[in-house]
């Protein structure tokens, strides 16, 4: 089995990116599958373009993007990516779309096809904090679990994908007072419990993971 697991260059004005930071040190086993790492560009269009190719490369079975989240408290696999863009600050190259469709030809929306609640006990077991996320925002994020799945829909029917959350890293906060962090090690533990859970579990077990807003 083949997992590819990327993460974004920083963006915002940020330094690093937790997601990649902890991204390229992730094991290259995990349960059995190889985990391929690759970094992509926080840019629409090519962030998606950059991961299709891989997958034609690689032909992988599960693909798992990782991205900054700043602001939330844990790891936060998502359940959800809707067909729209709607930057609030510009890309990496100056992009900034506005209410548009990531595929004109695509669904509304997608769901992840990982068993994203498995992943969410997955990384509290290992003592690390986790809740499922039932929006991935309209920025990049959002933009490449959707590409993501879509290519799953229209090319790869046979394999799993999805997307993960993470905060900030603790270096990132140093001045920003009362934000939420964690150290590079312990979200690439998490990302770990969650690629291990997704190997191990063909579907997702039943487990609340709702919000009431």
């Amino acid at each position: 089995m083949k997992v590819l697991v990327t993460g974004f260059d920083p963006f915002g004005g940020e330094s690093i990116n937790p997601a990649w930071e902890a991204v390229k040190v992730i094991k290259d086993e995990i349960a059995g599958a190889e985990v391929i790492k690759m970094q992509i560009p926080t840019v629409v269009g090519k962030s998606i373009a950059k991961i299709h190719d891989k997958m034609v490369e690689i032909n992988p079975d599960i693909v798992i993007a990782v991205g900054q989240a700043g602001g939330r408290f844990g790891v936060t696999p998502e359940r959800v990516a809707i067909n729209v863009t709607d930057a609030r600050i510009p890309d990496n190259e100056g992009n900034q779309p506005i209410d548009e469709p990531i595929f004109a030809d695509g669904d509304a929306a997608y769901f992840s096809n990982l068993p994203v609640k498995a992943m969410v006990q997955a990384i509290k077991d290992a003592g690390y904090p986790s809740v499922l996320s039932n929006t991935a925002g309209t920025y990049i994020c959002n933009h490449v679990m959707y590409g993501i799945l879509y290519y799953i829909q229209k090319e790869f029917p046979n394999a799993r994908g999805g997307f993960i959350h993470v905060p900030y890293a603790a270096s990132q906060v140093v001045n920003k007072p009362n934000t939420a962090s964690m150290a590079i090690a312990d979200i690439t533990a998490s990302i770990e419990a969650a690629i291990k859970a997704a190997v191990e579990n063909a579907t997702d077990i039943v487990a609340i993971g709702g919000e009431t807003h």
